[in-house]
């Protein structure tokens, strides 16, 4: 268990239950600088069986991330108008302590 010394309020979204909309996927994906296509998590047998090697615009992958937030790639680690995704751990380390 790491031990947590700073004083940063953390707030935890469970996505699977709080889906993001369609709004908060593309504001996540500008804040991480990202398509969407390159958050999605291929290696989930969700999207190798029903995505995998399609063309896929961006727009209708934010549609098929908010209707399926299982592809969503995690953890997603936000501060001060910035994201990245938090693997591996030594990234959101460096990450909060900016």
């Amino acid at each position: 268990m790491m031990k947590d010394n700073t004083k940063e309020k953390v707030e935890t979204v469970e996505y699977l239950v709080d889906t993001p909309s369609e709004e908060e996927i593309k504001d996540i994906l500008k804040m991480l600088g990202m398509k969407a296509v390159q958050l999605v998590r291929t290696k989930e047998s969700l999207y190798q069986e029903k995505y995998a090697g399609k063309k896929i615009s961006n727009a209708q992958w934010i549609k098929i991330l908010h209707r399926n937030p299982i592809l969503i790639e995690r953890p997603i680690i936000v501060k001060d108008g910035k994201a990245i995704i938090g693997r591996p751990i030594e990234r959101i380390i460096e990450f909060i302590g900016k």
